[in-house]
């Protein structure tokens, strides 16, 4: 059986679709926690994956094959909260744990505690600025590199590190020496 070219390159373009799809797929929980960061709240959140995913799919030729797509979809979200940010007034709402499926048979009384050590440090994310807050969620809550976590972001590495110390240190006053 012969086939054509144009069913071979058909063929590669349905399994790099596929893959594409797959890859954003298993992405979705990272950029819900990073969305989640950058809002303080669980249905802003959700818009805000759900806006990046629908710029991401648009714009799925423009990602580059054997890159890092967490980092290209945190740049694409990041610039859709901006986006958001800039077209209606935010609100000030705290930066709640994300409850969905936390703790399920764990012990009650660990749970409660995780549950309310959660709160505190969401709690003084929520009161660090923005800069500092989008630096802390990329580089300690997401794992990024700091190379990443400034491309992410737009700015020279240095930059990151100093918005890096400065949330940490307002982290630990809050949090005590604990954290």
């Amino acid at each position: 059986m012969k086939r054509t070219l144009a069913s071979v390159s058909s063929i590669a373009e349905k399994e790099a679709t596929l893959s594409f799809e797959s890859d954003l797929t298993l992405l979705l929980p990272r950029l819900r926690r990073f969305a989640r960061a950058l809002t303080h709240d669980a249905a802003d959140a959700d818009d805000l994956t759900q806006i990046a995913v629908e710029r991401a799919l648009v714009a799925r030729a423009s990602f580059v094959a054997g890159t890092r797509m967490d980092s290209w979809m945190y740049r694409i979200m990041r610039n859709a909260w901006i986006d958001t940010t800039r077209s209606r007034a935010r609100a000030a709402q705290t930066f709640v744990a994300e409850e969905a499926g936390a703790m399920v048979g764990d012990d009650g009384d660990r749970a409660l505690e995780a549950r309310a050590e959660l709160g505190r440090v969401g709690r003084a994310m929520a009161t660090l600025p923005d800069e500092q807050r989008e630096a802390v969620a990329l580089v300690l809550v997401e794992g990024l590199a700091y190379k990443e976590a400034a491309a992410v972001l737009d700015i020279p590495i240095g930059t990151l590190t100093s918005r890096l110390v400065r949330g940490r240190t307002a982290l630990i006053e809050k949090l005590g020496k604990a954290a």
